[in-house]
């Protein structure tokens, strides 16, 4: 039973690869050894936290590339961390931009391609084509050339890619300014869609995948659908480390993030009850890695936008006052302290014997669950705070977001 316990929860979770220490860690969990368990998987988590993602960012000089680079990473042109950007060509060298929430992922601002001689093979041999996942390639204007060779290059070396077509928040201005009577959003964008995608096709791309953006209005046109295509098509290995780092500015997004994150919340418990466990003050038979929960904790907000941080850029960026955006927030407004941990642990031990009941049918959780209470009070506090957390963000969103037609 344990070992089928074991086969069916690494199915479920799709979070532990097997590898040559597999069996151990299956005699492990056959042996309901807690501590054992959680020394292996504690290498599988941080794995998973700290998995390295590139992406490089190219196109023309005035493309709006490297403003991308820092709306991407959630920041401003003017942020003291921001890429240099401008109308004339600010980058000569690959140059690389990390998260500053999550510095495994790095944002590459790449040279532009925009020279009359540009030879598509050489200027990937120049940026180091092997080091990204996968590629955008921005206009500002028509697609030329010049990005459908770089796509089909980028194809060559098995890599992937998406055309961003960007400033389409300047040619809708153009055009309610030129024909304010007949303005259709719709038929605008319909336009420039269909532009891109016949000069793509001409130069022999078939089905090119063209994202529609404003770097000023991230939340407007295809952005969701950008980022659900690069959630979809990166390795499952790397999804994660890309979801947890995306702008929380879409329903399907903060779903996706939510669900990635609850899949690890066994991981997360089964480490903090097995490596270093120390008895909670106030909660009775629970013994557990409060420093872990804490980071589980600040982790959640920090991937919903709800840090501190966060929520004062967005009112900048919204030109909100930050004291209406708290009011969305129902959980943690200051830094997760050890104090608010063990409260919640406390009031998430009420029901953890029923709950540790509930665990028992779960695959993998049910072996667990077996192994004290401890587990059961872990695993509810961390679900009930990720719920709380998704909640608020789900708030924010509406907050800020409440007149954005993609949400």
């Amino acid at each position: 039973m344990a070992s089928k316990i074991f086969q069916l929860g690494l199915s479920q979770s799709k979070t532990l690869e097997l590898s040559k220490d597999a069996r151990a860690l299956k005699e492990a969990f056959e042996a309901g050894n807690l501590p054992a368990v959680a020394a292996k998987l504690q290498a599988t988590l941080h794995s998973l936290e700290n998995v390295r993602l590139d992406i490089g960012i190219t196109g023309g000089t005035g493309s709006g590339k490297s403003t991308f680079v820092n709306v991407i990473r959630g920041l401003g042109d003017e942020d003291p961390d921001s890429a240099l950007t401008g109308v004339v060509e600010m980058t000569v060298e690959p140059t690389p931009y990390p998260h500053p929430k999550y510095p495994n992922v790095i944002i590459w601002d790449l040279p532009g391609i925009g020279a009359p001689t540009f030879q598509a093979d050489k200027y990937l041999q120049r940026v180091r084509v092997d080091r990204y996942d996968f590629f955008l390639i921005i206009s500002s204007e028509n697609f030329t050339a010049s990005h459908a060779q770089l796509a089909h290059e980028i194809l060559q070396q098995s890599k992937g890619f998406y055309f961003v077509r960007s400033k389409v928040d300047a040619d809708m201005a153009a055009s309610r300014s030129r024909r304010p009577s007949t303005f259709s959003e719709e038929r605008v964008l319909s336009q420039i869609r269909d532009d891109c995608l016949q000069r793509l096709e001409a130069e022999g791309l078939e089905d090119p995948k063209v994202f529609l953006l404003s770097m000023f209005e991230l939340g407007k046109y295809d952005f969701c659908r950008l980022e659900e295509s690069m959630v979809k098509e990166i390795e499952s290995h790397k999804q994660h480390a890309l979801l947890v780092a995306l702008p929380s500015i879409s329903k399907p997004i903060l779903e996706k993030k939510a669900a990635s994150l609850r899949q690890h919340i066994w991981l997360v418990a089964t480490v903090a009850c097995g490596i270093n466990p120390s008895p909670v003050p106030g909660v009775r038979d629970v013994a557990c890695d409060l420093y872990r929960l804490i980071r589980s904790l600040e982790g959640y907000r920090r991937s919903f936008g709800l840090d501190r941080d966060s929520l004062g850029k967005l009112a900048e960026q919204t030109s909100q006052p930050l004291h209406k955006i708290l009011e969305a927030v129902q959980g943690p407004k200051t830094k997760v302290t050890e104090e608010l941990v063990v409260d919640l642990l406390g009031q998430a031990s009420g029901g953890a014997n029923a709950f540790t009941q509930e665990l028992l049918n779960v695959p993998v959780l049910g072996a667990l669950a077996t192994c004290g209470i401890s587990f059961a009070t872990v695993y509810r506090m961390l679900r009930l705070s990720l719920d709380v957390a998704f909640k608020d963000a789900q708030s924010v969103l509406r907050q800020t977001f409440l007149n954005s037609s993609d949400q």
